[in-house]
């Protein structure tokens, strides 16, 4: 549980916030735009500004995750209420987490449901993450994929595989990340995934975790072992706080969709092989029957079967 300090941070933030979007609305009204506080740079800043003079840029983003719900999108006795009603994809169990931020200015949240994850229990509980745009418009759902991610770490001999689908609202293609079972101990963990460009021809990516690593830090490579973006977790934080770094040239939208949904991913990521570990060896002892929720068996649906 936070402590009274970490609680009246929280609470002095969602003020400070309240207070910003009341500032942007008297804005809004005179027709004029709000002046906005230039960020001072980080040494990644630097780095990277660096990298860019020599023709490597990168667009930036931040995910900062909060500790307790006293924030200014889910504050408020009606505001989960109000938070349905604009997105059918906000359900009832969603919790917000986290928000984006690009340019110094809230571009987007994660949530994820609550109800799913917590409450339930085997082939029950499953990790389902939202990314939603300021607004609470619907951008993409990533889901952990429990039949397949138990197959795999059968494959495996019982090394947690776990296995992602993201769905974005404006692609054509499921995207599926996919850890590897090719781990060693104390060695860095792998991630992959490929994105279908426009002549329907694949682009891969591997996200691979830092050697050094303390604070949650990923490295993104393209098919060629080239660094295209980068995820880097901050340590002294109460929730999280990560700046991801995507390469210009490859950095359109669904590449940073599924940037975003990784940070998700990276916080529950613990918890999520020790779900599909425990899994697996409750259906290899028949102690748990295997099943499946219908959201996911749809996910698997043939899309050439007849209708």
């Amino acid at each position: 549980m936070a402590s009274a300090a970490a609680l009246a941070r929280e609470a002095d933030a969602a003020a400070n916030e309240a207070a910003r979007d009341a500032r942007a609305e008297v804005y809004e009204r005179a027709g004029a735009e709000a002046p906005t506080a230039p960020a001072k740079p980080t040494r990644k800043d630097k780095r990277m500004a660096k990298a860019s003079q020599s023709g490597e840029g990168f667009l930036k983003f931040v995910v900062n995750v909060w500790v307790t719900n006293f924030n200014s999108v889910e504050f408020g006795i009606y505001k989960h209420s109000r938070n349905r009603a604009k997105s059918r994809q906000f359900t009832k169990d969603m919790d917000v987490f986290a928000e984006i931020i690009e340019n110094g200015e809230r571009t987007g949240l994660l949530s994820y449901r609550e109800d799913l994850w917590k409450d339930k229990v085997g082939t029950d509980k499953r990790l389902v993450v939202k990314l939603f745009s300021e607004n609470l418009n619907w951008r993409a759902t990533m889901d952990l994929m429990l039949a397949r991610s138990v197959a795999q770490t059968f494959g495996a001999r019982g090394l947690p595989v776990t296995t992602y689908s993201i769905n974005t609202n404006d692609d054509n293609y499921v995207v599926y990340v996919e850890r590897s079972a090719n781990k060693w101990p104390l060695l860095p963990e792998y991630f992959s995934f490929f994105l279908i460009d426009q002549d329907g021809n694949p682009d891969f990516y591997v996200l691979r975790r830092d050697v050094i690593n303390i604070g949650g830090d990923y490295t993104l490579y393209n098919q060629k072992n080239e660094i295209v973006g980068h995820l880097d977790g901050r340590v002294l934080t109460l929730g999280g706080y990560w700046t991801g770094y995507v390469k210009e040239g490859v950095a359109d939208k669904r590449l940073l969709n599924v940037m975003k949904l990784l940070v998700g991913m990276i916080l529950f990521n613990g918890s999520c092989r020790r779900h599909i570990k425990a899994l697996y060896r409750d259906i290899r002892d028949g102690r748990v029957e295997a099943t499946i929720e219908r959201q996911e068996t749809d996910l698997y649906m043939n899309p050439r079967r007849v209708r």
